[in-house]
């Protein structure tokens, strides 16, 4: 499908450089066709991008359509464009520190 087709080209772009100089991992929650949860990791080594849970914790959260996603890309828009109020919303994981500090 289209997303799958988005995530493989976000995958062959993404490059060691890129990945050095970004230093984020970003879970993209989508609902609608081919939906549900992808990622794309610039934190780890080589980086890598596709469909499941991030190999690491995700720095930012984005919920959106498919469609919205696929169109986002496919504009050759930056994914930091997605970013911008009214497109997304965007939930840091604000929990994590939390249960952090009740498991020490």
């Amino acid at each position: 499908g289209p997303v799958a087709e988005t995530f493989r080209v976000i995958q062959g772009a993404v490059t060691e450089e890129y990945v050095r100089s970004t230093q984020g991992v970003f879970q993209f929650e989508l609902s609608g066709d081919g939906g549900g949860t992808w990622y794309i990791d610039l934190k780890t080594k080589g980086g890598s991008a596709g469909f499941g849970k991030p190999p690491v914790t995700a720095d930012v959260v984005m919920s959106m359509s498919s469609a919205d996603f696929v169109k986002m890309f496919t504009e050759k828009l930056k994914p930091f464009m997605a970013f911008m109020p009214g497109n997304s919303s965007i939930k840091c994981d604000m929990m994590l520190p939390l249960s952090l500090e009740k498991m020490l």
